[in-house]
């Protein structure tokens, strides 16, 4: 698959290449796995010098020498003795940069805490003493977004305040998945859309698999993803077994109950019975898996609020194949197949909703966006977006069947939001596929 969008991204990273001329940059580049880090790091570094290391899970001598390999490889540095350590070696490099500007990246940066943890504070004692001089284009990537969260934004740790800048690579936006399928199925069907959206979540992994496989109508995607040798089997736990370590099964736990819409935390421990505070917050604030989704008004501090899984795919996963792990084990995948086929019209109606608060976000046109529902847990109002400047008030309801819309029962329900925003112009609609 070609490469898609990410122009943002690109010059952004440009301009930090640009100012690294100058004085040294260390940048920190985050993002799950499967989103792309890796060849967005390549393509902005295509036809420039650099060298792009590895953090492999082995000796830091058999790192190094691989290492010094690369090195020579792309840079011509001349290296005398031997260097058997990653600080000398970096020590090295930050003093080649003041001859020779280059960029160097170290993609899964974080792994040092396996290689050996002590190198943070050498590469902070080495950073603090030559970046005045040192004109290197440092950048830093991770996927273990807890890990990277720890090594660059806790005090306690040596690089703490060190970054220079921070890219957070995110999911393709919903017209570049739009551009996708385009491309590759012009005469996609709306429902294949929505399912391409779900079941990817714009990670370009998923969304590469699905065009590679020349399989992106509904029913092959299913097929592709539930069948044996699958990558998406066992995705769930490859992309988060490592961030959750040896809790893993009770976070997987809370994970599959508010993909199966248990979303609040009274219903999740009543069916676990233990309290799940502590891992609730750990995968909102620490994992940064799961969202609060508070209703519009609602006062700060307010306890009215459920949960979601931000990503896609992993609501997929834990909602289908993680819940059905027993028929997946024994390759049941048709029993599977049968399971999302009966229930996949009840999944996909909350993912449309989700598909339009996105892209009404995206399109830059609002300044508060959400949903609503009353302190009686009723009037629930999937949409509404509010353009104060101009006075303007979007309020919707998103179905998968338009027919089921009464604008009548929407006005009904918006009754008391309509006090608050007197003078402002009111629309009312129902988003359906069509809409897409």
């Amino acid at each position: 698959m070609e490469f898609y969008n990410r122009e943002r991204e690109l010059d952004f990273l440009k301009e930090i290449r640009d100012t690294s001329l100058k004085i040294a940059q260390m940048t920190v580049v985050i993002g799950r796995r499967r989103i792309g880090k890796t060849l967005l790091l390549r393509k902005s570094t295509k036809d420039q010098k650099a060298a792009y290391l590895f953090v492999a899970k082995k000796s830091e001598s058999l790192l190094v020498d691989e290492f010094l390999r690369t090195v020579k490889e792309n840079f011509k540095i001349p290296i005398y003795g031997e260097i058997k350590s990653f600080s000398a070696l970096f020590s090295m490099l930050m003093d080649w940069s003041t001859q020779e500007p280059f960029t160097l990246i170290l993609d899964e940066f974080q792994e040092f805490y396996t290689v050996n943890p002590s190198l943070y504070s050498e590469m902070q004692r080495i950073w603090d003493e030559k970046k005045a001089e040192s004109k290197i284009n440092l950048i830093l990537c991770g996927s273990i977004y807890s890990l990277m969260n720890k090594i660059f934004e806790s005090q306690k740790e040596p690089l703490f305040g060190r970054a220079t800048a921070r890219l957070h690579v995110k999911p393709f936006e919903i017209n570049v998945l739009k551009k996708i399928l385009s491309d590759f199925r012009p005469s996609y069907e709306k429902v294949d859309l929505l399912s391409f959206y779900a079941f990817t979540g714009g990670v370009a992994k998923y969304v590469e698999q699905f065009v590679d496989a020349e399989t992106l109508d509904q029913k092959g995607m299913i097929s592709l993803m539930l069948r044996e040798n699958s990558l998406f089997i066992s995705e769930g736990k490859n992309v988060l077994i490592e961030e959750f370590g040896r809790d893993y099964s009770t976070y997987f736990s809370i994970l599959s109950l508010i993909a199966s819409s248990k979303t609040s935390r009274p219903e999740i421990e009543s069916i676990l019975e233990m309290s799940v505070g502590g891992f609730l917050d750990k995968l909102e604030n620490q994992f940064g898996i799961i969202k609060k989704i508070r209703p519009l008004f609602s006062k700060p501090g307010s306890r009215k609020f459920k949960y979601r899984i931000e990503d896609n795919f992993l609501n997929f996963w834990f909602r289908f194949i993680y819940k059905n792990q027993s028929a997946i084990e024994i390759e049941n995948f048709d029993y599977v197949k049968k399971i999302v086929e009966r229930d996949l019209n009840s999944y996909l109606g909350p993912v449309l909703e989700k598909y339009f608060l996105q892209k009404i976000k995206e399109s830059k046109a609002y300044s508060t966006i959400g949903t609503y529902w009353d302190g009686k847990n009723e009037n629930e109002i999937n949409i509404i977006a509010i353009n104060d400047l101009e006075q303007t008030l979007f309020i919707a309801e998103v179905k998968l069947n338009p027919e089921k819309y009464s604008e009548e029962l929407l006005q009904k329900k918006a009754k008391n939001i309509l006090l608050k925003f007197k003078g402002y112009r009111v629309e009312f609609a129902c988003l359906s596929l069509n809409d897409m």
